[in-house]
C-alpha cells in the first residue's frame, strides 16, 4: 500500500510539474508575439514640413576599409610559421561603400546555383518585420504609380529582372523574427514547409532564388551572443544551395555597441560575400533614418526625385537595396571581369 501510494503522488506529482511547464511556455510565448508585434507595429506617416536638399545621388562611396593582420605565434623548430589572418578593425565596417563590391566568390555561388536549378529571376529575404513587401521593396511589383525612379532610371533593368520576388511574402521573413527563429523548425509555415524545415530551407526550397538579402539581426540584441553562430548557420545554408547572400548592415544599436553589424561585417569579409552597408546611407538623414525609439526606420514615399520623401529612412532602404541587388546581379549573370 505505501508503494502504491507513493507511486501515485509521484504521477500527481510529474502532471502537475507538466501543467506548470505548460502554462510557463503560453506565458513565454504570449511574451514573444507582443514584443514582435510592438517591434513591428506600422508607422504613421509623418513628413517634415521644411525638408533640406538632401542630395539623391546614387550612393556609392569607395573608401577601404581597415584590415589589421592578427599576429602569427612564434614558430618552433619543428613546425613552419603559421600564416598571418587578416581581420577587420572592430569599427571598419563603417567605411564599407553601400552599394557592395562584387567578388569572384559570389560569382562561384551564383554559377553552382544556377547548376542546382536556382531561378535566376528570384530573390529571397532573410528577415523580420522589415523584410516583409508591405515596407521592403514590395512598390516595385505593385505598380510604377508606387515609386518614381528619378535618376535612377537604369534600375529599371533589375526590377524587370526580378519581377514577382519583390512582393511576395517570404516564408523566412516575419515579424519579430530573430536568427535563431529563422533556424527553427518550429517557426517553418505549416501550410508551406515540409516536416524538419526551417523557415530557410523551406523558403529555399519553395522558391528557389539565386539571390537572399539576408537581414535578420534588429531583434538579435535579446540573445546578441549566439547571433555569430546563428549567422555562420544561415550562410552555410544558402551557399551550399547556391543562393549569393546579400548581407546587410542595420541602422539601429539596441544591443548599445554596434556588435551585430562589426559580426555582419566580418562575416562578410570572412565569406568573401556582398556587404549592403545601410547603416552609412541614412547617417545623414535626421535621427540617422530612425524614429526616436531608436528601432523603426521613419517612413517615406518611395519616390526617390522627392526631397521630402528623401528625408525618411525608408526611401533610402528601398532605393539602396534596389542598388545593391542590380550590382550582385550584374557583376554574378554578367561576363567574369579580366584579372
Amino acid at each position: 500500500m505505501p508503494r502504491e501510494r507513493a507511486g501515485s503522488a509521484v504521477e500527481v506529482g510529474l502532471v502537475e510539474l507538466v501543467r506548470l511547464c505548460l502554462s510557463r511556455l503560453r506565458h513565454l510565448g504570449t511574451f514573444l508575439i507582443v514584443l514582435s508585434l510592438a517591434s513591428c507595429a506600422s508607422p504613421a506617416v509623418a513628413l517634415a514640413p521644411t525638408p533640406p536638399q538632401l542630395s539623391a545621388l546614387r550612393i556609392d562611396p569607395t573608401a577601404t576599409a581597415t584590415v589589421v593582420p592578427t599576429e602569427a605565434a612564434a614558430p618552433t623548430e619543428t613546425a613552419s610559421p603559421p600564416t598571418a589572418t587578416p581581420t577587420l578593425a572592430p569599427d571598419a565596417w563603417q567605411d564599407f561603400p553601400v552599394v557592395p563590391a562584387v567578388s569572384r566568390t559570389a560569382r562561384e555561388i551564383y554559377a553552382r546555383g544556377l547548376a542546382l536549378g536556382n531561378d535566376p529571376h528570384a530573390f529571397s529575404v532573410i528577415g523580420d518585420c522589415e523584410g516583409t513587401p508591405n515596407r521592403f521593396l514590395g512598390p516595385f511589383d505593385y505598380s510604377p504609380n508606387y515609386y518614381r525612379l528619378g535618376d535612377y532610371a537604369y534600375l529599371e533593368a533589375a526590377i524587370d529582372q526580378f519581377a514577382g520576388s519583390f512582393g511576395r511574402i517570404s516564408l523566412a521573413a516575419n515579424s519579430g523574427f530573430t536568427t535563431s527563429m529563422v533556424l527553427s523548425q518550429f517557426w517553418a509555415h505549416p501550410s508551406f514547409c515540409q516536416a524538419g524545415e526551417t523557415p530557410l530551407t523551406c523558403e529555399i526550397r519553395v522558391h528557389r532564388p539565386s539571390i537572399a538579402f539576408v537581414m535578420v539581426g534588429t531583434m538579435d540584441y535579446v540573445q546578441a551572443e549566439a547571433y555569430e553562430e546563428n549567422m555562420r548557420r544561415i550562410l552555410d545554408a544558402l551557399i551550399e544551395s547556391g543562393v549569393v547572400p546579400i548581407l546587410s548592415t542595420k541602422a539601429s544599436n539596441l544591443e548599445g555597441d554596434w556588435r551585430i553589424n562589426a559580426i555582419t561585417a566580418r562575416l562578410a569579409y570572412e565569406y568573401d560575400l556582398p556587404l549592403w552597408n545601410f547603416w552609412r546611407a541614412v547617417q545623414p538623414l535626421p535621427g540617422h533614418g530612425l524614429r526616436p525609439d531608436g528601432m523603426h526606420i521613419t517612413w517615406g514615399y518611395n519616390f526617390f526625385d522627392d526631397p521630402a520623401a528623401m528625408r525618411n529612412g525608408w526611401p533610402w532602404r528601398n532605393l539602396t537595396a534596389l542598388q545593391a541587388l542590380e550590382a550582385v546581379w550584374g557583376a554574378v549573370a554578367g561576363p567574369a571581369p579580366t584579372d
